[in-house]
C-alpha cells in the first residue's frame, strides 16, 4: 500500500515538475558561470580600460548621469582594478513636469574607468537571446521564468518555482522509496539462498550493461537519483528557502530560532509614485558604512553599494575587487537609511543566531560557491543531471503508458 501510494505521488508530482525541472536545471549549469559567459560573449562591453590613472566610483556614476539625465545610477562598484570597463545599474528618473517615468530601454551601463567613456549600454534581464542579453535573461528565467507582473506583483513565476522547489524537495524522499527492494521480493531459487535487501538494492545503483532501451532508461533514471541523492535534496531544498524565504522559510525559522531583523524584510515598500530621492549621496552612505566597518574591525574593503529607494535603504557590501559574490559564505553587508544615515544591518554570514546561520548558507549552497570553483562545477553538473532524469521519468511513464494501452486492447 506504502509502494503504492509512493509511485502514484512520484508520477504526478515529476509529470507536474518535468517541464520547470527541465529549464531550471538547463540554465542553472550555464548560470553558475555567469560573469565568465558574459564576458567571453560580450568582449566589446568588459573590453580593457584606457591607459592611465582610474577615476572615482562616484565621478564615474556622475559622468554616466551627466550623459543622459533621463536616469540615476542605483548601483554601482567601489572597488575595480582597471583592467576591464565598470558597470552601473541605472533607473529611470520621474519627469518634473509630468509626474511619469522616462522611457529608457537600458539599466546597466558599462563605462571606462580611465577615461570616463561610455562604451556600451543594455537591459540586463530583457526576454531576448542575442548575445548581450543572453546571460541575464537565462539568470532570470532560473528563478522566475520571466512571468510578466499582473495583480500588482511581479512575483508570481518567483512563487511558482518556490512551490516546485519544495514539491521537488519532498518528492526526493518518495523516489528513495521506490528504489528499495519491495517486501517479499527475495525469491529462493533452486540451489540457490534468498538474497539479501542490500544485495536486491545494490542492482538499484547500478547501470546493466547490454539491457533492452526500457531498462537502459530505467537505470539511467533510478541510478543517477540514488548517487545524486544527497546533491539533489539540497538544490530542491535550497531552491524553495530562496523563493519563498520572505513568505515561508523566513516565518518557519522564527518560529524556532530567534533571526536577526532583516531591514527589507521588516519596511513597507514605498509606492513607485512617492518615491524622492535620499537626502545622503552615495559618497556619504559609503563613508558612512566605511567608517563603521573599521570600528567593527571588518578588513576588507567596501567592494560595492546599491540604493534600494523602494525602501529608502543604501547597502554597502564589503569583498575583494571582482569578487561580489564573496568567499564561502558570501560578502559582509552594511545597511543604512538613506536619510538619515542609522545602521540597520550590520551583517556578517556564518555569524549570528542559529536561523542567521541557516538563512546565511541558503545561496552559498544552491549556487555551489561555499565550495569555491569545485563547487560550481559540482552544480553545474547536477544541473544538466536534473534535466536528464526530467527526461528519462517522462519517457518513462510514456511507455509505462502505452504499453497498458496496449495490454486493455
Amino acid at each position: 500500500m506504502v509502494r503504492r501510494l509512493a509511485s502514484t505521488a512520484h508520477r504526478l508530482a515529476g509529470l507536474a515538475m518535468a517541464g520547470f525541472l527541465v529549464v531550471t536545471g538547463l540554465t542553472g549549469a550555464v548560470i553558475s558561470w555567469e560573469h565568465e559567459v558574459d564576458e567571453w560573449l560580450n568582449p566589446h562591453l568588459f573590453r580593457p580600460a584606457a591607459p592611465g590613472p582610474l577615476l572615482g566610483p562616484f565621478e564615474l556614476a556622475r559622468r554616466v548621469e551627466q550623459a543622459d539625465g533621463r536616469v540615476a545610477v542605483f548601483s554601482l562598484p567601489l572597488g575595480y582594478d582597471g583592467e576591464h570597463a565598470v558597470d552601473l545599474f541605472v533607473e529611470p528618473r520621474r519627469d518634473a513636469r509630468t509626474g511619469s517615468r522616462f522611457a529608457v530601454d537600458y539599466n546597466q551601463v558599462f563605462i571606462d574607468p580611465a577615461s570616463g567613456e561610455i562604451v556600451g549600454r543594455r537591459m540586463a534581464g530583457k526576454p531576448a537571446l542575442d548575445r548581450e542579453h543572453l546571460m541575464a535573461f537565462l539568470y532570470r528565467l532560473h528563478y522566475s521564468l520571466h512571468v510578466p507582473p499582473f495583480w500588482g506583483t511581479d512575483k508570481w513565476g518567483v512563487w511558482l518555482l518556490g512551490g516546485i522547489g519544495l514539491l521537488w524537495m519532498l518528492d526526493c524522499f518518495t523516489g528513495l522509496v521506490l528504489t528499495l527492494p519491495a517486501r517479499g521480493g527475495a525469491r529462493i531459487k533452486a540451489g540457490r539462498p534468498a538474497r539479501s535487501g542490500w544485495s536486491r538494492w545494490k542492482v538499484s545503483w547500478q547501470i546493466k550493461r547490454g539491457a533492452g532501451s526500457y531498462r537502459r532508461v530505467l537505470d539511467l533514471h533510478r541510478a543517477f537519483s540514488l548517487w545524486l541523492w544527497g546533491l539533489l535534496l539540497v538544490v530542491a531544498a535550497t531552491s524553495w528557502t530562496l523563493n519563498l524565504s520572505t513568505e515561508l522559510f523566513r516565518p518557519m525559522l522564527g518560529a524556532v530560532s530567534s533571526l536577526t531583523p532583516d531591514p527589507f524584510a521588516h519596511r513597507q515598500p514605498v509606492p513607485a509614485a512617492q518615491r524622492r530621492p535620499p537626502r545622503l549621496s552615495f559618497e556619504q552612505a559609503a563613508g558612512l558604512a566605511e567608517r563603521e566597518a573599521r570600528a567593527l574591525g571588518w578588513d576588507l574593503p567596501a567592494g560595492s553599494i546599491f540604493h534600494a529607494g523602494a525602501y529608502r535603504l543604501y547597502c554597502v557590501e564589503f569583498h575583494a575587487e571582482g569578487d561580489e559574490h564573496g568567499p564561502g559564505l558570501g560578502p559582509r553587508r552594511m545597511c543604512l537609511d538613506g536619510d538619515t544615515g542609522e545602521i540597520l544591518e550590520r551583517r556578517v554570514p556564518g555569524e549570528g543566531t542559529l536561523a542567521d546561520k541557516i538563512v546565511h548558507l541558503q545561496f552559498p549552497l544552491h549556487s555551489g560557491r561555499l565550495l569555491g570553483t569545485p563547487g560550481r562545477i559540482l552544480v553545474s553538473l547536477t544541473g544538466v543531471a536534473v534535466a536528464m532524469l526530467s527526461i528519462t521519468g517522462v519517457i518513462l511513464w510514456w511507455r509505462k503508458r502505452r504499453a497498458r494501452a496496449r495490454a486493455a486492447r
